[in-house]
């Protein structure tokens, strides 16, 4: 029995809802599902009625959650007892990082290290792009940061995930295919990051190598602001997924002809002194499954 079944069990039992529970725990509704089948496969019981409306414990689930309840209880004191042990009543960590991490990763994975570790105080920096997170750490003002790999080997890095540069086109453009050609690309005035910010030197060299011209028609710090301008009519764009997310519902996406993909990882400098706050919150995001595998640069 794992710890990962019982928590799928009770966040199921709150919310009576597959899908639901897979949100709050930031899985898959397939790995929800999975958990509680395996559960109740090795109990040799049903604990859970699924039907059109929602999922209900049956009477001996009933009896199991309360026993599920204690033992995640339990697994929370015995983990503050450790914290204490180890000195992690208090301290800070600095993160600097880039918006679309802060937006999209880090509030979720701050709510569930702030409710073990109550008395760190955890601050955000946000910055312009992951040259200026790297300068951050090299200067000590931030502990921990999100960048791009490769880097280079002054940062010790672990990978979070590979976020895919699409198109966003205007929602009255009408594409033959579902992939976009270099040629139909080339047609559109482009809205790009400011040459000053690091995405714009990489979506500028990919679209150099594909021997098009491309027109540059404006440059726009935010990427809320591009998105807009896009659904205004005012041209084509090339974002990082996350960075282009929440997609407006009529927004065209594409893959570009040639993938371009950013490798986001977390970092700390190498052979820095860390403190336990510090290892505590990579301990968190690795936890968390965000981290697809170590990689050390």
């Amino acid at each position: 029995m794992k710890i990962s079944q019982l928590r799928a069990l009770v966040a199921v039992a709150d919310y009576n809802n597959f899908s639901e529970a897979a949100l709050k725990l930031e899985l898959s509704q397939s790995a929800i599902s999975h958990a509680i089948a395996s559960l109740e496969e090795e109990l040799g019981v049903v604990l859970l009625l699924r039907g059109r409306h929602g999922a209900h414990l049956t009477p001996v689930g009933e009896r199991v959650i309360s026993k599920a309840r204690q033992v995640l209880q339990l697994l929370e004191e015995i983990i503050k007892e450790a914290n204490q042990e180890k000195g992690l009543q208090g301290g800070q960590v600095r993160i600097a990082t880039f918006r679309s991490v802060a937006t999209h990763i880090l509030p979720g994975v701050i709510a569930r290290f702030v409710g073990n570790f109550p008395r760190i105080a955890v601050t955000i920096t946000e910055l312009a792009d992951y040259v200026g997170v790297e300068q951050a750490l090299r200067e000590g003002r931030a502990d921990i940061g999100f960048t791009y790999l490769p880097t280079t080997n002054e940062f010790e890095t672990w990978e979070i995930l590979r976020d895919e540069y699409i198109v966003l086109l205007p929602p009255n453009c009408r594409l033959r295919s579902a992939q976009i050609t270099w040629q139909e690309l080339a047609s559109y005035p482009l809205i790009f990051p400011p040459a000053s910010n690091a995405c714009h030197t990489r979506i500028h060299n990919h679209l150099k190598a594909s021997g098009f011209p491309f027109k540059a028609a404006y440059e726009v710090n935010e990427d809320s602001t591009i998105v807009s301008m896009v659904m205004q009519g005012l041209g084509a764009a090339i974002l990082p997924r996350l960075a282009a997310e929440p997609l407006p519902e009529k927004m065209q996406v594409c893959s570009l002809p040639v993938p371009l993909v950013r490798v986001i990882a977390a970092a700390i400098v190498t052979n820095a002194l860390q403190t336990p706050a510090v290892f505590a919150f990579l301990d968190a995001l690795k936890n968390t499954g965000q981290f697809s595998n170590n990689v050390v640069v």
